[in-house]
């Protein structure tokens, strides 16, 4: 019979901060099994320092103390993968980390992903063209797995729903036209001919996004808020932390959910857990 899986993405804003300020007591209560994190912000042996007890997998960025990408599970994975082929000016290390587990008999890849942020107009943005591009061309492979879930900061709000402000973004990467017809694509059905946001066709993929079919056609939620002003008290955010799932493991969820600290002083990141439960097993 399945056994409930409770899987978490989260962008920890530096593990070793975030402990510091609270994760700790979170994970206590949270009873996860799987947790993908991104901007962990340290090396291996400072991981492991801060998660005592999990079983920890990681994929640090070159420049220290940026970016950087983990995994830590209750049981160890059977099978870890750090390339995100692509051109070869492509830097994805830090960003992109796949873990393959077997669940009482049953094969599921989970993936934690840390999108570039971007800036119009820049070589940022460029960075960011090269990642989703080589990200696309993994997510197509990937897609042909039965399970496989896609967690993590992607940068980018796919629809006008998932960012309160939307209006005044439409020209700031994270809601790009391009970068939303990626997503687009993503979700569009899969083989049949999708026409994106800004205008380009390409075929969907047929992944699955967790969140917004969990919660329908509202208003976000959303998943980080500004460290600035008064973001987070007016819930003025953005939707940018996914779950992603083949559509066999979407029919699996249970549950879903985005951890919203209770206020602005409690907060031990400026991105929310995003939490779901999965049906997994023979």
């Amino acid at each position: 019979m399945p056994r409930r899986v409770r899987i978490a993405s989260i962008n920890v804003n530096g593990i070793r901060a975030a402990t510091r300020k609270g994760m700790l007591e979170w994970l206590a209560d949270a009873d996860v099994d799987i947790m993908a994190m991104q901007e962990v912000r340290a090396t291996a042996e400072q991981l492991a320092a801060s998660l005592p007890g999990w079983r920890i997998i990681g994929d640090e960025a070159l420049a220290k103390g940026r970016a950087g990408v983990a995994i830590a599970s209750r049981e160890d994975p059977v099978v870890v993968r750090r390339l995100l082929a692509g051109p070869k000016r492509l830097d994805a290390s830090g960003r992109w980390l796949e873990a393959d587990f077997v669940i009482d008999g049953e094969d599921l890849t989970v993936v934690s992903a840390y999108v570039p942020s971007g800036e119009a107009d820049t070589p940022k943005q460029d960075q960011k063209w090269d990642f989703l591009n080589a990200m696309e061309k993994r997510m197509r492979q990937l897609r042909t797995l039965p399970l496989a879930l896609v967690m993590g900061d992607l940068n980018v709000g796919h629809r006008e729903l998932d960012i309160r402000n939307w209006k005044g973004n439409v020209k700031k990467s994270g809601f790009l036209p391009r970068e939303r017809a990626y997503f687009d694509r993503l979700f569009g059905p899969a083989g049949t001919i999708v026409t994106g946001v800004d205008g380009s066709r390409g075929r969907g993929q047929g992944w699955v996004d967790v969140g917004r079919r969990f919660h329908g056609e509202v208003d976000g939620p959303y998943t980080w808020w500004s460290m600035m002003g008064r973001a987070f008290d007016n819930d003025t955010g953005w939707r940018i932390d996914y779950q992603v799932a083949t559509p066999q493991l979407a029919e699996r969820v249970a549950d879903y959910r985005i951890v919203r600290a209770p206020s602005w002083d409690t907060r031990w990141s400026d991105h929310a857990p995003v939490v779901a439960d999965y049906a997994v097993g023979a």
